[in-house]
């Protein structure tokens, strides 16, 4: 059993499996952790036993040859789902009363044919196409018979129910590599998790980094979706970079103390021979001046106890004030680390997101609203822009106070949250404004999204102290435009904005 501790041992397990070049599959961590831990390997997958009775199986006819070699792929694959499907197709093709025959064909017929059009066939064959990126390639096997596929799809003179055999052979190997890519990708995200917690563990007393931590696991769950992993990304960047600064300045100070530790150390050495000699001589002295018998032989002896006397002032004079330049020079080191640190739990703090909200802050808004803007260029999608500002915030904030009024933003910004879609994204624009960007949504549905709000608002009502106050908001909805910036369209959801405060507020209006 190893003394190593859990995390070091699991770091340890992820850098074997990098150093071996093996998958990132739950299977290869766990026999290397527990390789390294010192624990029993149990195989969870009786992959041999199975193959054996894979191998034993007899294939009297081609239905069963085919599904015992769906059954070893299954089992190379560790898929009991698999391995299920192919004993259960296996034992379709053993008719009764005779081992040989075999199940009676469902293809249509050469009359049926027709009804299969070219264009029926294409757009199957371009749907293949347009997964085909999502499968991987790590199956030679699997890539060729997708090719001949799609060969055989765009074929003219292909017969249909050849066509559809294939189709079905194609079908059982398509659930095979969509189950290994889930998993991979399952398997990929604990394996992010883990190298998040050890990187939180390296410095657990750093307050800023422990920041990040959190905000990159909590931006690592699942489902992940592009934009997430883009935050996720921008995240670590942010993480290295300060790491990467942090540990060269404190390298640099290290440095610095250790030159003058062992300054330091010279300097004490050198007053302990001073003090030696100088004592040495003290007692040379009082030797001679005990056996002098005149006073003419005392005077020479007098002169150099006051010489040896100077040196030693002097040279303790000197040493004490480097040491006290050693002494300011490790404060300041000091003070400087303590303001570096301070600074980057600022920087982490004002990057992207508004303190008091959690929202995006307007930099955060700006690139959301780019990364949102290329993706409808890209995909000819829409985007729907809301801008909402709190009724009677000032009123609010005068008569209760700036604390409430903080703490009625964050009750809307805490409330819009569980009201948005995982896509959508929440921004503080400034003030009691808030900008909402809504993918893949209308105008009419953005109008509806935020309508929706209002009424959640009115069942959630905002605390202070004791009183109940209601918390409503005014707000202007715009669809991007062909050609027209986030800018443009923030604007024009503006103008609506204020448009629905003439209107009486509590209300949403359409640009």
């Amino acid at each position: 059993m190893s003394d190593k501790k859990p995390f070091e041992i699991a770091r340890e397990a992820l850098k074997q499996i990098t150093a071996r070049q093996l998958a990132p599959t739950p299977v290869n961590y766990q026999a290397i952790y527990n390789e390294i831990a010192g624990l029993p390997n149990v195989q969870p997958f009786p992959e041999e036993p199975l193959r054996q009775i894979a191998q034993a199986l007899p294939a009297r006819n081609p239905g069963q040859e085919k599904q015992r070699s769906l059954l070893e792929y299954a089992i190379g694959q560790r898929n009991w789902l698999g391995v299920q499907n192919a004993l259960v197709a296996y034992s379709g093709f053993a008719m009764p009363g005779s081992g040989d025959s075999a199940p009676a064909p469902l293809a249509p017929t050469p009359a049926t044919a027709p009804a299969l059009t070219p264009e029926f066939f294409e757009q199957i064959a371009r749907l293949i196409e347009y997964a085909r990126p999502a499968l991987g390639t790590d199956d030679a096997r699997f890539q060729e018979q997708m090719q001949l596929l799609i060969q055989a799809l765009r074929d003219p003179a292909a017969e249909a129910y050849k066509v559809k055999a294939q189709l079905a052979d194609f079908s059982h190997r398509l659930s095979f590599a969509a189950e290994d890519q889930a998993e991979i990708h399952l398997t990929l995200l604990k394996l992010l998790q883990l190298i998040i917690d050890n990187i939180g563990e390296l410095s657990p007393d750093d307050n800023w980094l422990k920041g990040q931590t959190d905000a990159l696991k909590e931006a690592a769950q699942p489902p992940l979706t592009l934009r997430r992993l883009d935050d996720v990304e921008r995240r670590l960047k942010d993480v290295i970079f300060k790491q990467t600064e942090a540990k060269g300045r404190a390298q640099e100070a290290q440095e610095e103390l250790r030159q003058m530790l062992a300054t330091f150390i010279s300097r004490l050495s050198q007053m302990s021979e001073t003090s030696g000699a100088y004592q040495g001589k003290m007692e040379e002295s009082m030797r001679q001046i005990e056996q002098a018998k005149k006073i003419e032989e005392i005077a020479p002896v007098l002169k150099e106890v006051i010489s040896a006397t100077r040196h030693m002032t002097s040279e303790s004079t000197s040493a004490r004030d480097e040491l006290r330049a050693m002494r300011e020079k490790a404060q300041a080191t000091e003070a400087e680390m303590v303001k570096l640190h301070r600074e980057l739990d600022r920087v982490s703090a004002q990057a992207r997101h508004d303190s008091l909200t959690g929202a995006l802050n307007r930099q955060g808004l700006d690139e959301a609203m780019n990364r949102e803007v290329s993706s409808v260029r890209r995909k000819d999608a829409i985007l729907s822009v809301a801008l909402l500002d709190i009724d009677n915030f000032k009123k609010l904030n005068d008569g209760k106070g700036h604390e409430t009024g903080d703490a009625a933003l964050k009750h809307l910004a805490t409330v819009a949250r569980e009201c948005m879609r995982p896509q959508d994204t929440l921004a503080r624009y400034g003030g009691e404004e808030f900008v909402v960007l809504l993918p893949d949504t209308p105008l009419d549905k953005g109008v509806e999204a935020m309508t929706r709000l209002q009424r959640e608002l009115t069942k959630r009502f905002f605390l202070a102290g004791n009183e109940k106050i209601l918390i409503t908001f005014s707000a202007g909805v715009a669809q991007l435009a062909a050609g027209e910036t986030g800018a443009d369209a923030i604007k024009r959801a503006d103008q609506a904005m204020y448009l629905a405060k003439r209107a009486g507020k509590n209300r949403v209006i359409g640009a």
